[in-house]
């Protein structure tokens, strides 16, 4: 069984990005099982001084993250930048292995957002995460009024999410493969 952790850049309960890789979820193939990180909103304020002492919610996402086959990640775009939180979890984990070489897809809910989704591959460059290209798209949602069962059921939409995951499917059998 591959593993996938979905993390979503939002907190809100109606978020599109949390939405979009919920219906992912509905839609991943036999063999794949996408699970969603739900503690975002609980890490504490990264502080250096405190890596050492590894706070339990840090240390669970830290093992969430190495147990994971790939990692899908959708965030939102806050003043041309990664949301707070989202850029908050991802510095606990620069100073350990658990991006390196992971197979990585960036989802983005609205066309617009530009700087966050760019922002956000320089950060997974810097942590050595392999970013897979072919899996990280833009789905435009944004508007739309549609929730994750919504999103799952549109054609168009879950054709794109369906071969999103399998180019991220594809990305970590080869990587398996090579190790």
């Amino acid at each position: 069984m591959m593993k996938m952790l979905a993390i979503s850049g939002s907190l809100r309960a109606a978020s599109n990005n949390t939405m979009l890789l919920r219906a992912m979820m509905r839609l991943a193939p036999a063999g794949m099982q996408i699970e969603l990180y739900g503690d975002l909103g609980n890490l504490p304020l990264f502080n250096p001084d405190k890596e050492s002492i590894d706070p339990p919610y840090v240390a669970a996402f830290r093992e969430q993250l190495t147990a994971a086959d790939a990692v899908l990640i959708a965030s939102s775009e806050y003043a041309h930048g990664v949301t707070g939180v989202m850029k908050n979890a991802l510095d606990w984990m620069v100073g350990c292995e658990a991006f390196v070489n992971k197979p990585v897809a960036l989802l983005n809910v609205s066309p617009r957002a530009v700087h966050a989704q760019a922002s956000l591959k320089e950060i997974m460059s810097v942590m050595s995460a392999r970013i897979v290209e072919e899996a990280s798209i833009i789905v435009p949602i944004i508007g739309a009024n549609l929730d994750e069962a919504a999103i799952a059921a549109h054609p168009h939409l879950a054709n794109a999410l369906r071969t999103a995951l399998q180019a991220l499917q594809i990305a970590t059998e080869r990587s398996a493969w090579k190790m």
